[in-house]
């Protein structure tokens, strides 16, 4: 019974709820990686010293120790690349698909997980059009999708829309640091 009641306690302190689909990974895939019919992943094996990289410059480490990007090709020829990223909060995860075209710019992300709690704030930031500051940006550019959509929305949809983000921040580090 201690054992209940402590685990009880526990998760109404985390209060993560459970994840649900928002955009599924395919219609992801296609969108972010338009005219490829060719799919492969590169899984790049993060060394300490580069993980050390990107946690000094952007606070982020893969989790497992991999990074992993999906390519599109169309005719042999590279139409991007794109790359699924977990953001943590005391909230619980989301999970973005960032794009990035040929060029390494970003052609576009999209939120595909978050938890049932942190749903309508997510949809809240999108609405107001937070994914649409991300288009272009280059890999080196710091996103500020949540300061542009801030002003319109309410402060859990800006701190998720502060979360997106970062995890594109997170995915463009590891394009420049692997993927190019």
């Amino acid at each position: 019974m201690k054992t209940f009641l402590l685990g009880a306690v526990t998760a109404a302190l985390l209060h993560i709820t459970p994840t649900v689909v928002l955009v599924k990974r395919q219609d992801a895939v296609a969108h972010l990686l338009p005219g490829a019919d060719q799919f492969t992943a590169r899984e790049f094996h993060v060394s300490s010293a580069d993980s050390r990289k990107l946690h000094d410059g952007v606070g982020w480490e893969p989790p497992d120790g991999m990074v992993t990007f999906y390519v599109g090709k169309r005719q042999e020829q590279v139409t991007g690349a794109l790359m699924f990223m977990r953001v943590e909060s005391q909230h619980g995860p989301l999970e973005l698909a960032i794009g990035f075209d040929p060029r390494g710019t970003i052609r576009g992300v999209e939120v595909t997980k978050a938890t049932v709690e942190m749903k309508p704030w997510v949809l809240e930031a999108l609405r107001a059009g937070l994914t649409d500051a991300y288009r272009g940006l280059a890999s080196d550019q710091a996103p500020a999708g949540a300061a542009q959509v801030k002003p319109r929305i309410g402060a859990m949809p800006g701190y998720m829309a502060e979360l997106i983000d970062k995890g594109v921040v997170h995915a463009a580090a590891a394009y420049r640091l692997f993927y190019r």
